[in-house]
């Protein structure tokens, strides 16, 4: 066995101090493994430094580091101290010493671990006393070799030596010895702060002391039957036949006459006569009252059609369920991944892109950031003509979680990635690879209810890859990943400060993100006007840029550069945390649902041969824009932690420091025991707003700040999506985390879901509905395992009722005037409950001046009664007469 090695302490003069003792075996310790097989550490203590005269910084010193010691001198201290001797670890070494001195160095550096080394051989030894000299000439051609000058030597592969760490690293290493399982227990809200009890049970009355728990079938999991034996009976056999008979079809057979007519004499003759006059005397009465009633009543209204109407909206299942129309699934991507946003084209019909990543945890993620590097991120385009093949697919340097259409052009399409960047593509060069290619050409919306679609798969057999055109600044924009982006419509602009202007050039140029780093950004892609002017040679080496051939230059001037045009932070106040943004809306969100028609009027100038606005983007804000007036800066955010936000995204000055700081949040509910998924203004009002996220749902008006409109009870299982209804003002659709959608209905119920449906087996990540006509709706489903589920919409949950606008409105204000009454009703509680706080304190003080003239009454009496007594006593001794006591109590 190896010796324990002496624990040591050096003290402040370079001594060291021994606190345990060597073990009696030893084996020298020799340092073959750092290529010095000759020399041996050693720990000499301060008293064998005195023994052999080589104490430190006394005897041994920087200048002469080394002390020569007789073997003799050493074996008559091994004679004296046996095995407590500092040389004992080392003795068969100094036995096998061919010389007669041996070289001890002082380690002062401590290079080989202790504070002396021994070198055992003549050769060492004489190479430390008389080191090689270089030769002069070697040392005249490093004179003259330069110092720029360096001459490469390739590494030469020395063989592999095991010393035994391998299984050092792999006795130390963390390995996990089962499985981790995750496990989500949750119960209903109202056993919430239920009390607990809990009651005794004797082991002894159950067999055995075991309580067996009986398996029961999940509901949630099902199993697909993929084989079956039917047995059929014999059938008589069916033919088809058909013959060949004539068509005929209607046509219109029009004749043309020419009126009879009376002549002069008979028109005479009859406006003479007498029955004629009676006729129209009769009859004129009946008339003006026809007529009456025609300008009353519209005789030709359909009464059955207005009866269908109101009927709608009390159909059976058949008629109120989504039905399953196309679903889209990328086979050739074998990695599992989740669809994390859906975005129909604006303008041609039946296009849909959806954004996928890979479905890993944060840690998962970091674990495998290296394979990830290989794999692409795309946006995929989807078509109905061909559920398999993609359309086009959109490159991004890592995953995307959230993007969208430009309002003003739908080839601009920006995307946030969830290592904080923001991505630009243009596919106006592909355009024509996914425009409507039906007979005729024409964009025409007057389809039947199983249209054709846009493109030919014999067209577009190979997907086409799209590289992105711009990535921003990754040191000057978000930290993590980026969770709701939009486009500011083209009615206005902001500056650095928040503030808004007019917009002249006519187009969006802006953009809002919000990231989980704590932060909201805004965004201008016109390329921002230089404080100072570039020198030439940063001017050529920007033109000296080649950009790939494939690749736009619509949005070059932002590659790599992009910066935010101001930034602001949602501050929690007195602590030193923000909030943590994920959903955002805008008060213009609500006019992008109205910008169809603009967008497709712009693409179709843009074809008749007008210059792309995007091409040529003008500089910076410029200081000529006109400010607007009485316009609304504020906006709905929701957060992580289930808060719903009402702010300001205008800054202010600190009276304080003089800098511009972000306002504090005008209003903070948590309403969401859970983060907030969605956050959406209705497309019929513009300040109603959805906001669902955890297990309920919350419906809030801009301008109220005592709470939302409604709020749902919790929920089975969590929310995951949400959105409005694109035709009916009082419906909404929420995704749920077990693969089901309840579509709510306010016209019908306002406390739970009107109808819930399953669509597939896992949670579902986003929804996204569309209007393709006034007969036909669609709605895209996404799921966890990377499904899209296009779903049509029946006619009851698309068409609206006559009066469902008004009525829903109608509701809204009952509710404001329902929380107001509320707002008024504390106000009163809290009223009463002062003047009660008064009249108890008021009760207490009179009780207490009470108690104080009772407690004196009672001593006055106890105070006579004692005199009573003590009158009585001495009568009874004698020492007062009766007569005294009679006088005393008459002078009293």
């Amino acid at each position: 066995m190896a010796p324990k090695r002496q624990k040591q302490k050096r003290s402040k003069r370079g001594k060291t101090k021994i606190t345990l003792p060597v073990s009696e075996e030893a084996e020298p310790v020799n340092m073959e493994s750092m290529g010095h097989p000759e020399i041996y550490p050693l720990v000499l203590t301060n008293k064998t430094q005195e023994i052999f005269n080589c104490r430190i910084d006394e005897d041994v010193t920087d200048e002469q580091p080394y002390k020569l010691i007789r073997k003799e001198d050493i074996f008559s201290d091994f004679e004296n101290r046996a095995a407590v001797s500092d040389f004992y670890p080392v003795k068969k070494i100094i036995q096998e010493y061919p010389g007669d001195e041996l070289l001890l160095v002082y380690d002062k550096d401590f290079k080989y671990g202790l504070n002396f080394y021994l070198i055992g051989t003549e050769e060492g030894k004489e190479n430390y006393l008389n080191p090689p000299e270089v030769p002069e000439e070697q040392e005249e051609c490093k004179e003259h070799i330069p110092e720029d000058m360096y001459i490469y030597k390739p590494p030469i592969s020395k063989p592999w030596v095991s010393l035994g760490s391998e299984k050092e690293i792999e006795e130390e290493s963390v390995k996990e010895s089962t499985k981790e399982i995750t496990y989500m227990i949750s119960r209903k809200r109202s056993e919430f702060g239920a009390p607990v009890k809990f009651s005794d049970q004797n082991a002894s009355s159950v067999k055995d002391a075991y309580i067996e728990c009986t398996a029961y079938p999940d509901k949630n999991f099902t199993l697909k039957q993929l084989e079956r034996d039917v047995g059929m009976q014999v059938v008589p056999k069916i033919k088809d036949t058909s013959t060949q008979t004539r068509w005929t079809y209607p046509k219109n057979a029009t004749t043309q006459y020419y009126p009879r007519e009376f002549s002069e004499e008979e028109k005479e003759a009859l406006g003479q006569s007498k029955t004629l006059t009676e006729f129209l005397n009769n009859v004129s009465i009946s008339v003006e009252i026809a007529l009456q009633q025609n300008e009353i009543m519209n005789t030709f209204i359909n009464d059955w059609k207005s009866l269908a109407e109101e009927e709608g909206t009390f159909g059976d299942k058949t008629d109120t369920h989504l039905k399953e129309y196309q679903s889209f699934t990328d086979l050739h991507n074998l990695t599992e991944k989740m669809i994390t946003c859906v975005s129909w084209h604006p303008i041609i019909y039946g296009l849909i892109a959806v954004s996928v990543a890979v479905r890993l945890s944060f840690e998962e993620r970091v674990h495998i950031s290296g394979k990830l590097l290989l794999q692409p991120s795309l946006i995929l385009f989807w078509s109905f003509s061909d559920p398999i093949q993609p359309q086009l697919m959109l490159e991004s340097p890592d995953d995307i979680f959230c993007f969208q259409f430009c309002p003003s052009d739908p080839n601009i399409i920006a995307g946030g990635c969830i290592n904080g960047q923001i991505v630009m593509w243009d596919i106006t060069a592909h355009a024509d690879r996914i425009e409507n290619v039906k007979a005729g050409g024409s964009r025409s919306k007057n389809v039947t209810l199983k249209p054709m679609f846009l493109l030919e798969p014999e067209t577009n057999t190979e997907a086409m890859y799209i590289r992105h055109c711009a990535v921003s600044s990754i040191e000057n924009g978000h930290r993590k990943v980026i969770t709701d982006i939009h486009w500011l419509p083209d009615t206005f602009e902001i500056n650095r400060l928040g503030s808004a202007f007019e917009n002249r050039s006519g187009i969006s140029c802006q953009l809002v993100t919000c990231s989980a780093d704590c932060t909201i950004c805004f965004w201008d892609i016109r390329p921002q006007k230089a404080l100072t002017p570039q020198p030439p040679t940063e001017k050529k080496k920007e033109e000296s840029i080649e950009v790939p051939f494939d690749v736009p230059s619509t949005f070059l001037h932002l590659n790599l550069s992009w910066k935010p045009l101001s930034k602001i932070r949602l501050s929690k106040g007195e602590t030193t945390l923000d909030h943590c943004p994920t959903k955002l809306s805008l008060s213009g969100d609500s006019l992008l649902y109205k910008a169809q028609d603009k967008m497709l009027a712009q693409s179709k100038a843009m074809k008749a041969g007008e210059m792309n606005p995007y091409q040529n983007l003008e500089g910076g804000l410029g200081n000529h824009l006109k400010p607007i007036d009485d316009f609304c800066t504020k906006f709905f955010v929701g957060t992580e932690e289930g808060d719903v936000i009402y702010t300001d995204w205008k800054m202010e000055r600190d009276p304080e420091t003089g800098r511009f700081m972000t306002k504090k949040p005008l209003s903070l509910y948590t309403v969401h025991d859970g983060g907030v998924h969605t956050v959406q203004r209705s497309p019929f009002y513009k300040d109603i707003i959805l906001t669902v996220g955890g297990w309920n749902v919350a419906i809030w008006k801009e301008g109220i700040m005592t709470g939302p409109l409604l709020q749902s009870s919790c929920a089975p299982k969590r929310y995951t999506s949400g959105h409005w209804s694109l035709t009916r003002p009082g419906v909404f659709y929420i995704g749920r985390e077990d693969g089901y959608i309840d579509i709510w209905d306010l016209l019908e119920k306002t406390h739970e879901p009107a109808q819930s449906q399953n669509i597939c087996v896992t949670m579902i990540t986003y929804i996204k509905p569309w209007t393709f006509s006034a007969k036909q709706q669609f709605i895209a489903i996404a799921d966890y395992y990377g499904t899209l589920h296009i779903l049509e919409i029946p006619w009851t949950l698309s068409r609206p009722s006559t009066n469902e606008v008004s009525s829903i409105s109608h509701y809204f204000e009952r509710e404001v005037k329902h929380l107001e009454y509320v707002e008024q009703r504390k106000k009163i509680r809290e009223e009463e409950k002062k003047e009660k706080e008064l009249e108890m304190a008021k009760k207490k003080v009179e009780t207490y001046q009470k108690s104080k003239e009772q407690l004196e009454a009672k001593l006055k009496m106890d105070y006579e009664s004692y005199l009573e007594l003590e009158k009585n006593i001495l009568t009874n001794l004698g020492l007062i007469k009766v007569e005294e006591t009679m006088s005393n109590m008459e002078m009293i």
